[in-house]
């Protein structure tokens, strides 16, 4: 069974009794108020499972409720979801974080499987970086995409005609990468060492957007870096973004003498 909003003020609903497991499906602030209103109304029990749908928390989250000797912990769907009708085929195949207590662990992996999801356990300390991953790959990829468009709206096109133009361009990026780990589908200038093209990017935009620009060029460096490029050709470009060279450990080269990794 699954609890919307709720707070100090509300009633639980009476089915939650007769419920195995409990679901709280609210925003991350409100988990643990809505915990401390179930808490105060003694209606979870040892016998329940209490799961929660943050990314980030874990079932520390749901502290008001561990007198109640209940099965605590989180389940979250690593998938984004914009139009809830779409929701059933979206989740089906989507990998889901499962997290907390023994009982709140196999309950959430048992309905992970049940919506056709791939579960896999996480340490509870580990979620705030597990969901920052989830952020960048979802939510960050979004904004950058919506930088792009403002670009190309710079350049000329109406808002429609530069996503329309965009937007090849980036489901052939999201083809390389179901085919490709992200270091080998990285293309562009920073892989290519073309610094030129690099500085004339740099200079043709605003602060903010060029600030974007290097701290998103010094990542592509540390994957280019580990796709093999040259020492002397990574320095030349981290001149060009103006940022020192990633700290890249490399495989060490065998020899007569047992070789060490070194910075890139």
């Amino acid at each position: 069974m699954t609890v919307g909003a709720g707070g100090d003020g509300d009633k639980p609903p009476p089915w939650i009794a007769e419920a195995d497991v409990v679901i709280l499906a609210v925003r991350d602030d409100a988990i643990t108020p809505l915990a401390t209103s179930l808490a105060k109304a003694r209606v979870i029990t040892e016998r329940h499972v209490v799961l929660h749908l943050s990314g980030v928390q874990g079932q520390e989250a749901l502290g008001p409720l561990v007198s109640s000797r209940a099965g605590l912990g989180s389940l979250h769907p690593l998938q984004t979801i914009v139009e809830p009708e779409l929701a059933p085929d979206r989740l089906k195949g989507a990998w889901a974080a499962v997290e907390g207590m023994p009982r709140a662990v196999e309950a959430g992996e048992q309905i992970a499987r049940d919506l056709g999801m791939r579960p896999f356990r996480i340490a509870t300390k580990a979620k705030a970086i597990y969901h920052a991953g989830a952020v960048f790959a979802s939510n960050y990829l979004v904004v950058v995409e919506a930088v792009a468009q403002r670009l190309l709206r710079h350049a000329g096109l109406s808002d429609a005609d530069a996503w329309a133009a965009l937007r090849p361009l980036v489901e052939g990026t999201l083809e390389n990468l179901s085919r490709h780990e992200p270091r080998e589908a990285l293309t562009g200038p920073v892989v290519r060492g073309d610094s030129a093209t690099i500085i004339r990017h740099i200079e043709s935009l605003a602060v903010d957007d060029a600030k974007l620009y290097r701290a998103l060029g010094r990542a592509a460096l540390e994957l280019a870096q580990k796709q093999g490029m040259s020492e002397k050709l990574a320095e030349k470009v981290a001149a060009a973004l103006t940022t020192d060279l990633p700290p890249v450990i490399r495989p060490a080269v065998k020899s007569g003498t047992r070789g060490r990794a070194r910075p890139g």
